[in-house]
């Protein structure tokens, strides 16, 4: 389910971690704006010894408030790697992650609860969030309205298309009131018309919301269509190659030739990268 889990130090103490220490996951909050999100000199390690694995190495990362950054590397590079640290849900080994408020996930499976209608799906983050019940009815039709599903309300998920389902989880995730929403390939599952569709659907509600976006995906051209940014991510180990602003006017289409264009360009930087690292 697409919830706002705040990390929580396994070993809980009188004082808070001290935001400056290595592997920090809340640098001087005091400094970020809301919708901020920013990593400095991030390295993730699984593992100890001869087994020990770099995942993500020496990552700096500044994403502005309301800012739409689209994330693209092979797999195993650490993308989602890197959006759990910027959740809370994980420490780096060494480094530090910041963001300006809350943060909320949206997975490529729209986890609904399958008991529940998509009216109750999103009044449960609702509730969750701590919204009275005497306003939770009225916020939750608002926000299926947003994502244009008021007619679908009483609908369980079975009843519901995939490309409904996320539209649901999307309204789930504004349901947190979180500043900066985090994509984990969200339509790798849908498709090629239903995707598109809800390319749409996402850039329409992030510019309405002026949410901040990091988007994770492994389809360059989707990046291209979508953000303001593009990161492109090495692997062994994880690592920042190129960051490029889009600055192709919006409303952009994945057919477009300007978006075809930029995407074959950066598609053959990762291929380079992929040939000096023997990947």
């Amino acid at each position: 389910m697409t919830l706002t889990i705040p990390f929580r130090p396994s070993a809980p103490g009188p004082t808070a971690p001290d935001p400056t220490a290595p592997g920090s996951t809340a640098p001087s909050p005091a400094t970020l704006a809301r919708g901020e999100v920013r990593l400095d000199g991030v390295t993730k390690v699984f593992g100890r010894g001869a087994s020990a694995t770099t995942v993500l190495a020496d990552v700096d990362l500044r994403v502005a408030p309301g800012e739409f950054l689209a994330v693209v590397g092979p797999s195993g590079c650490g993308k989602s790697t890197m959006l759990s640290l910027v959740a809370g849900l994980d420490r780096p080994t060494s480094g530090t992650v910041g963001t300006g408020g809350k943060t909320a996930f949206m997975f490529q499976d729209a986890t609904l609860l399958p008991w529940l209608t998509a009216a109750q799906n999103v009044a449960l983050a609702l509730r969750l969030r701590g919204v009275p019940r005497g306003e939770r009815g009225d916020l939750t039709r608002s926000l299926l309205e947003r994502v244009r599903l008021g007619s679908h309300a009483d609908r369980r998920p079975h009843e519901l298309s995939g490309g409904m389902r996320q539209r649901v989880a999307l309204a789930r995730v504004l349901a947190q009131d979180a500043p900066v929403v985090l994509m984990d390939e969200p339509l790798g599952a849908l498709d090629a018309m239903t995707r598109d569709r809800m390319h749409d659907e996402i850039e329409r509600v992030w510019a309405e919301a002026g949410l901040t976006v990091l988007f994770v995906t492994h389809n360059v051209r989707e990046a291209v269509r979508l953000g303001d940014r593009v990161v492109l991510m090495g692997s062994s180990p994880g690592r920042i190659v190129t960051s490029r602003p889009i600055e192709l006017p919006r409303p952009r289409r994945l057919d477009s030739a300007g978006v075809a264009e930029l995407a074959a360009e950066l598609t053959a930087e990762l291929r380079e990268e992929g040939a000096r690292r023997g990947g």
